[in-house]
């Protein structure tokens, strides 16, 4: 009927006034293709009605005045919510020199994700105009609508420099930002380079919501700074010719890629960036290959390959170094209510894992090619307790790696005896068991998996020089998983710690622990969907001596006036510190603990979600024992926030030097 066209057109009407005078909203496809669909037929009708609407659509929004806005633009204006992660401040230099050279500030991206599954933006770098020796880039990010979390991947050329996620947005909208150091790539940024940042995102109309970002890296000089690789090597498929994202997805694609290694190579570190996606993306949580049935009838088809995971490089075929990965929740894992505003654990900042390759050098500076693979794995149980890696895992995990080479002077070989590669496969032990109700079908499902693991590979190498030094990479690794599926499925319990520690003859150590605790139960009612949750988890991880990657702990002179350095990447800005002289400590202390409870109901295009969490951080230099066999820690900053329901009700921190 014509009353209930005109009611139609005014309805789009009032989106579109509010959608053009938003700040964080923009008019989709769908909308303005809605509009059309409803005019056409009217306009024989309604000739009065389209040329207002051509008239009000090519009024520029500045000059609207707001006093002739509809009703709903009465509404008092609700800030965005503010999301954040919980880490180590960032020193950021503001103004344009300081007494140790420029301070150069760059954009790098501004841009909005809208349908952009395999469409990267791509951008140019060129260095900036002075000397640098450190850098530090801003991710800042604004959304509103309904919308998934994202996974984002930066690129300098074929070299993944930065692994993201996306916060999900409300219907008042989100903001968050993020920094970064990223001296690591030093090597990379003293060059043009053609940035591809890969954010992959889908419009329609449930789910509306763009991502609008700026990437902006500020340059600058800091009176010392720890050695960086004089080459980066990428482990990636290398599509940044055809301004492709570089990421290999497994188990589809063969993660190789071949290097004649620069024979003057002294110092060779691998890092690994993996997660899973997909039926991945809670691998923790997978059962078992023989019981991904076991409540096919009530939940489907469970996913598979157990709940355990290693990421392994390979060179030439052969192991040399593992990651077992830390379990990523994304901002809309388990329940999203848990993560917001508080992000999880490194889900703005995915940490990567460095294996130390040094000890291959005697084969990898020979001159020729050679082969450096990546491949995640997980078990295949074989019935009674029997298990074994597993060829490949469910879809999807993606991954990259890079290799930083530490160069000798020009002209110099390193060379020596083939490496002792003393590596044997995990230890793996296997538990099942089923029970059923009173009426025979499956009922509740306990799996047990524990592994442990041990690598050794050393040599000796000799430079050109004379010099001859051992060199070593070992690693130490125990995982235990509990889970319980109750209910026929619908009620999961998840108890999972995996440790390590990874050593070098370099002097690096790196020392970690990843506890984690999840209670889930899923229900269906009249057409919708409820999940309840609770969790408990932690990062532990001390890092001394050489990491490829930055510790956190920042050095700067106290002469320096006391505004030239601003803390970024947490709520409440505070003005510059710096650690006590006369040096650095030698390591870092991370310890982050995250526990939380949410809920999530779901109703034909409507969801809800509310939650608590608490999170207490703490962050420490520390230097290893010395003569007295006793370490010495300091606490440099900690950080204790609580919010409910979306709302930060406690939040306190502490900075040394403030």
């Amino acid at each position: 009927a014509p009353n209930q066209r005109v009611e139609k057109v005014m309805q789009v009407l009032r989106y579109l006034w509010n959608a053009w005078g938003g700040e964080y909203m923009k008019v989709s496809l769908f909308y303005e293709n809605m509009l059309l669909n409803i005019l056409s037929p009217l306009c024989h009708q309604l000739p009065l009605l389209c040329v207002l609407v051509i008239l009000f659509s090519s009024v520029p929004v500045a000059s609207r005045d707001p006093d002739y806005a509809l009703g709903e633009r009465q509404a008092p204006i609700i800030p965005p919510l503010v999301n954040f992660q919980v880490s180590e401040p960032i020193l950021t230099p503001v103004g344009d020199s300081d007494q140790y050279g420029c301070v150069h500030n760059q954009l790098l991206m501004d841009h909005a994700f809208w349908f952009s599954y395999g469409m990267p933006f791509i951008g140019s770098y060129t260095p900036p105009p002075c000397t640098f020796n450190r850098v530090t880039i801003n991710f800042t990010v604004t959304s509103r609508g309904r919308q998934f979390d994202r996974l984002g991947l930066m690129y300098l050329g074929d070299v993944e420099v930065f692994r993201t996620s996306t916060a999900e947005p409300t219907s008042n909208g989100i903001v968050w930002t993020y920094v970064k150091e990223m001296q690591q790539y030093n090597a990379l940024w003293r060059a043009d380079q053609k940035i591809i940042f890969d954010l992959g995102n889908l419009i329609d109309s449930t789910y509306t919501a763009s991502f609008n970002t700026t990437l902006t890296a500020t340059f600058s000089t800091i009176p010392s700074s720890r050695a960086a690789a004089d080459r980066i090597l990428p482990i990636s498929a290398k599509r940044s010719e055809t301004n492709g994202a570089s990421a290999f997805s497994l188990p589809g694609d063969n993660a190789s890629v071949a290097y004649t290694i620069p024979r003057n190579t002294e110092r060779a570190v691998v890092s690994l960036s993996a997660c899973g996606q997909a039926s991945e993306e809670f691998w923790y949580t997978n059962v078992f290959n023989t019981e991904v049935n076991t409540f096919e009838d009530q939940v489907g088809t469970l996913y598979g390959y157990s709940p355990f995971r290693e990421v392994q490089l390979l060179i030439d075929g052969r192991l040399a170094g593992v990651s077992w990965p830390f379990p990523v929740i994304f901002t809309g894992g388990i329940v999203p209510g848990l993560w917001r505003p508080i992000a999880g654990i490194n889900a703005f900042d995915l940490r990567e894992h460095e294996i130390d390759i040094t000890p291959w050098l005697s084969i990898l500076c020979d001159g020729a090619s050679h082969t450096f693979e990546i491949r995640v794995v997980g078990i295949n149980d074989i019935g009674r307790g029997n298990a074994s890696l597993s060829e490949f895992v469910g879809s999807t995990w993606i991954v990259t790696g890079k290799i930083f080479l530490f160069l000798g002077p020009e002209g110099s070989t390193t060379s020596g005896a083939a490496p002792r590669i003393d590596v044997s496969p995990p230890t793996l032990q296997i538990s099942s068991g089923l029970t059923k109700n009173a009426t025979g079908a499956n009922e509740t499902l306990t799996y047990r998996t524990s592994s442990t693991r041990s690598i050794s590979i050393t040599s000796t190498l000799k430079t050109s020089n004379g010099s001859v030094f051992p060199a070593s990479w070992t690693q130490q690794l125990t995982y235990t998983n509990l889970n319980t599926l109750l209910s026929q499925g619908f009620t999961q319990r998840t108890e999972q710690l995996t440790k390590g520690t990874d050593r070098s003859s370099s002097g690096y150590t790196s020392q970690y622990s990843y506890p984690l605790i999840i209670n889930s139960t899923f229900s269906t009612s009249g057409g919708g969907v409820g999940i309840t949750a609770s969790l408990t988890r932690s990062l532990n991880l001390t890092i001394e001596g050489p990491s490829v990657f930055p510790s956190g702990i920042q050095f700067f002179n106290r002469t320096a006036s006391p505004a030239f350095f601003a803390v970024s990447g947490h709520l409440s800005p505070v003005i510059y510190t710096a650690f006590p002289p006369p040096h650095l400590p030698s390591g870092a202390c991370t310890t982050s603990t995250q526990s939380g409870s949410a809920s999530y109901l779901s109703a034909g295009n409507a969801s809800y979600s509310f939650g608590t969490t608490s999170q207490g951080f703490g962050f420490r230099g520390s230097e290893a024992a010395g003569v007295g066999g006793k370490a010495a820690n300091e606490e440099l900053y900690t950080r204790r926030v609580r919010a409910v329901n979306a709302s930060v009700v406690e939040d306190v921190e502490i900075l040394i030097g403030r």
